[in-house]
């Protein structure tokens, strides 16, 4: 059974969601403040973290920090910021997935579904990518470069394991975008999916700027090229 923590400090919406997600099959664990979550995630094993990123005594941006310390586990951002800015942070902390309040239930519960769906879906991949350098341990969740590991976020991660995993095949903005977060919200636009290429590029690129894996291709998209 999936095992989800619960960040929450909303008496109400604790109520009503933490039952909602019960009746999907999942167990819950809840935490108000940022010191019980943090207890919690150290004595207890999850496959989903949700966060309220306003908590009593913290952020669940610090969390989500600490998390992303020793885990790839899928975390979602729950708040009533909805600011590109906010997105933009939250998921490059390493988030998964970000929805505002107020939303409805039942999208809610199917961004869990989607993203307790793709993490299996990872964790049965191939134990092993190779390619232009870059190796990536799929089983460990690591990724190196000419044998330095790198230090990628969650969304980095996946994002690099889809063009990996689709060699020398262009794949649309609203393909990856697709894949990697299931769902057609304006938020995650091509211009979230721009900054993503960009710091991914920063980091597994020889020379960022003159791209030689991940090449744009021209009013199409993107796709891994194997360099020779």
């Amino acid at each position: 059974m999936k095992r989800i923590l619960f960040v929450e400090d909303d008496l109400s919406l604790i109520s009503g969601l933490s039952f909602a997600i019960k009746k999907q099959g999942y167990e819950i664990d809840i935490a108000r403040t940022s010191l019980a979550a943090e207890t919690l995630w150290i004595n207890g094993k999850y496959d989903l973290v949700i966060l309220d990123v306003s908590l009593p005594d913290g952020s669940g941006y610090d969390i989500c920090g600490e998390i992303r310390k020793t885990s790839k586990i899928p975390i979602m951002f729950l708040t009533a910021a909805d600011e590109e800015t906010d997105i933009i942070m939250g998921l490059d902390m390493g988030g998964d997935d970000y929805i505002t309040k107020p939303f409805k239930l039942a999208v809610f519960l199917s961004r869990i579904n989607a993203l307790l769906r793709r993490s299996d879906n990872f964790n049965q991949a191939d134990t092993e990518l190779n390619a232009n350098g870059i190796k990536v341990q799929l089983l460990k969740g690591e990724v190196y470069k000419n044998g330095e590991q790198l230090d990628l976020t969650a969304s980095e991660y996946k994002l690099l394991c889809l063009f990996m995993e689709n060699p020398d095949i262009v794949l649309s903005p609203e393909q990856i975008l697709g894949k990697l977060w299931d769902c057609n919200e304006n938020y995650i636009d091509n211009n979230t999916l721009t900054v993503y290429i960009r710091r991914l590029r920063t980091k597994i690129e020889d020379n960022p700027s003159e791209p030689q894996s991940i090449i744009t291709v021209r009013r199409m998209g993107y796709k891994w090229n194997i360099v020779d």
